[in-house]
């Protein structure tokens, strides 16, 4: 019976939780107060409950492809115009008078049987839409002729508009279909009853072989065989094929086997598929254990390099900063939430998505003063690191050049100082070139054009008109 109930427990109900609802209102800010749609959709909920009361303005509930196996806790929601809880397990229509504004319906692909059931939806007049596609009850004689009458309200069933004449031509006929319904209703009740001890038997049987499983494996691997023992691990191989070769066989077995379309057998497909897949899990987080069991440091205590992750980096050994570098090459798209850098005073150690490479250093570190970043452009892991010890000659460096940049200052300063008197340099010192006499007159004259030319000639030659030319003066050279 233990066993049984810890069976019972690794599926537990799941319901509508406030986190869940807050992360499907976040195009609401995630607030749920003022929300007036939702959708929960496809979340494996097996059981309604909390929306009453935490979304009491909801217009719009989205429930489809869910585990929904009754319709509850939503009467409270005045304002609600749409529900949709299409694809669930859902038997009965009820539930929903206190939904006032309730303009659409759709229970496609459910278990409604009880089709009198819809005579619930009465006290809901602004009831124009109903969906009852894929269910049981749309299989009886006069469905449609039944539900037209009951619901005088309706102008769609299953996307079909109800014309004037066939109201009439239902509402007739009502009470002999009425009759029919009911025959129906109860010989589909009591195959209903019958599939749910069929399952209840089918459930026990299945708990029971897994009993017994259960009980050999703890009887082959109890410590009474201590013969297989040393051929333990050469086995690990075999007993891995044959765990497949088992869940293979079980897999096979349990989709081939036919059952009937129930709640019930959709219930169990559902946990069957959730208890495999948990399986799968265990047994990857059992791998990823065994591989993480990597060796960063001997037994000695000596600390080795490691990279796993197989990444490029470049260690800069910085000394005018006085400090070390790593440049790490991270995936460019890898979120900053899978690294975690560990700087001790010998070596570094990050964590990549779980896998560590680790570096020793050349020098101590101080771990409390490095500074890890990412390069926004290339998305490599930049790790600085100070030295512990703070060499002198970058000191001396430092100030050797700050006192030859004061003496450069100084030295400037004295030009400036006796130069400053004088605003005109003094050409008896100092030679410098007469930059307005490096061009002589006749090759400046020539670069003009040559219109120019000789209306200077002309002028010279009106300049020179009171030139006498005597002989006996000698010429100037």
């Amino acid at each position: 019976m233990e066993d049984s109930a810890v069976f019972i427990w690794i599926f537990p109900t799941v319901t509508v939780t406030e986190d869940l609802v807050r992360r499907r209102a976040e195009h609401n800010n995630c607030e749920i107060f003022s929300l007036e749609e939702i959708s929960l959709h496809q979340q494996e909920i097996e059981k309604l409950e909390h929306l009453d009361k935490w979304c009491r303005d909801l217009k719009i509930l989205y429930l489809q492809n869910n585990l929904i196996p009754k319709i509850e806790n939503v009467g409270k929601l005045k304002k609600l115009e749409y529900l949709n809880v299409a694809l669930n397990n859902i038997e009965r229509i009820e539930n929903l008078e206190g939904c006032e504004e309730l303009k659409k319906l759709d229970l496609t692909a459910n278990f409604v049987g009880e089709l009198s059931s819809i005579e619930s939806l009465k006290c809901n007049i602004h009831l124009k839409e109903l969906f009852l596609v894929g269910n049981p009850c749309t299989e009886f004689e006069g469905y449609r002729q039944f539900v037209v009458a009951t619901l005088h309200q309706l102008k769609y069933l299953d996307s079909k508009e109800i014309e004037r004449s066939e109201r009439i031509k239902a509402l007739q006929n009502y009470p002999e279909v009425k009759w029919k319904i009911r025959e129906q209703e109860r010989a589909y009740l009591l195959k209903r009853a019958r599939e749910k001890e069929e399952a209840q038997r089918r459930m026990q049987e299945k708990k029971d072989e897994k009993q017994k499983q259960m009980d050999s494996k703890l009887g082959f691997d109890s410590p009474d065989s201590p013969q297989e023992k040393p051929n333990q691990a050469e086995g690990d191989g075999e007993q891995e094929r044959c765990r497949t070769v088992e869940s293979d066989d079980e897999d096979r077995k349990f989709w081939e086997e036919p059952t009937p379309y129930t709640p019930e057998s959709r219930l169990e497909t559902h946990r069957y598929i959730e208890e495999k897949r948990k399986a799968k899990d265990n047994i990857r987080e059992s791998k990823k254990r065994e591989k993480t069991a990597w060796t960063l440091v001997t037994a000695e205590g000596k600390v080795l390099n490691v990279n796993v992750p197989k990444l490029h980096f470049s260690l800069k050994d910085d000394e005018e900063n006085n400090q070390i570098i790593l440049d790490l090459a991270v995936y460019r798209h890898l979120d900053t939430s899978l690294l975690d850098v560990d700087v001790q005073p010998t070596y570094i150690r990050v964590l990549v998505k779980g896998k560590p490479f680790q570096l020793v250093l050349p020098e101590e570190v101080k771990p409390d003063s490095s500074s890890a970043k990412r390069s926004q452009t290339t998305g490599h892991l930049v790790v600085t690191m100070p030295k512990a010890k703070e060499i002198i000659l970058a000191k001396q460096k430092v100030s050797a050049s700050i006192k030859h940049s004061e003496c450069k200052t100084q030295q400037k300063n004295t030009r400036r100082s006796g130069q400053v008197e004088k605003l005109e340099v003094d050409p008896s010192k100092y030679s410098f070139p007469d930059v307005t006499k490096i061009i002589q007159e006749k090759e400046r004259t020539g670069w003009g054009p040559k219109k120019l030319q000789p209306q200077k000639v002309t002028e010279v030659k009106k300049s020179c008109v009171d030139f006498e030319n005597n002989e006996d003066v000698p010429p100037l050279i």
